[in-house]
């Protein structure tokens, strides 16, 4: 019965933190049938309905929202408890869990995940990718990676390359048309290609230089949630953009695209991997960490 009552809660806690069965099935190695099942018979054994359910959505109900909340700390402590044991292995075990946005994907973790599951082949590795700002304690992940400036304070970070630099590129033959702005205020003339976050927040373009800062809310008619479809954007001629350079640089490098305004494009503190100071870190997570600081040393001594 109590290995029972275990996994049930865990069940709970997961379908909690994905709003989904599936997802949570898919999680926990479980099928859909056998979350739900769990669900169900937690419900019975409370006498209570923890989830509002509908076919298009999951939400917890008052009392499942009170049981969340008193029995996350319990299940953050067996999982300690549980990736303290991997520490007694001769090699680093478990299932590792990764919020990303999709930029640092393509960048950061992409190229380094091969190496790092030849290296350690007892790890199972789950990345997702999000643009959103996420709560990876709440959510479930064991880590995050997004920009310095969006890390909560009360977590570890570990910078995984050098300074990034942001940088308005734009078509060739968007420039001939439309001409090149010669100050950041000029901007209010152009088309430009904007970027929302999966937060629903509108970014304002940021300029540096010499110690005057100006934000921007550019003008465009295209709205865009990913910088990969941004550049597809640009060079399809359509306007402006703010993108990072290392995702512009191959259009850079081969004349698609040329950046404006360079002048303005300061350096700034890059993507940085994350994690919770209080939490007892998996076997799994340090052996991540070790590769990224090793990878960031080279780095800066190359």
């Amino acid at each position: 019965m109590a290995t029972d009552n275990l996994t049930h809660l865990a069940a709970f806690a997961a379908v909690a933190r994905h709003r989904s069965f599936r997802r949570a099935g898919a999680e926990l190695a479980l099928s859909t049938s056998a979350v739900s099942y769990a669900i169900r018979a937690l419900e019975e054994r409370l006498g209570v309905g923890l989830f509002h359910r509908t076919t298009r959505s999951v939400a917890l109900t008052e009392a499942g929202q009170r049981l969340l909340d008193r029995l996350q700390p319990a299940l953050g402590q067996v999982h300690d408890a549980l990736e303290e044991m991997n520490h007694f292995r001769a090699a680093p075990a478990g299932l590792l869990r990764i919020n990303a946005t999709r930029a640092a994907v393509h960048t950061q973790l992409g190229p380094r995940l091969a190496s790092f599951l030849r290296a350690h082949p007892d790890v199972r590795l789950e990345v997702a990718q999000d643009d959103g700002l996420v709560d990876i304690v709440a959510e479930g992940y064991d880590a995050g990676v997004r920009l310095h400036e969006f890390v909560p304070e009360d977590m570890v970070a570990v910078p995984l390359g050098p300074p990034l630099r942001g940088l308005i590129v734009a078509s060739p033959a968007y420039l001939r048309d439309r001409g090149v702005p010669q100050h950041p205020r000029e901007l209010v003339d152009h088309e430009c290609v904007r970027f929302r976050f999966a937060s629903g927040h509108l970014y304002k373009w940021q300029f540096e230089r010499e110690g005057q800062a100006l934000d921007i809310d550019v003008p465009g008619r295209l709205t865009l949630g990913d910088q990969h479809t941004i550049l597809q954007a640009v060079l399809d001629g359509l306007g402006l953009a703010y993108v990072l350079e290392d995702a512009a640089r191959p259009c850079l490098e081969d004349g698609r695209l040329v950046a404006v305004l360079q002048d303005w494009s300061e350096p700034f503190a890059g993507w940085v991997l994350y994690y919770p100071r209080q939490r007892q870190m998996s076997s799994a997570l340090r052996a991540f960490v070790d590769m990224l600081r090793d990878g960031y040393a080279s780095q800066i001594s190359s």
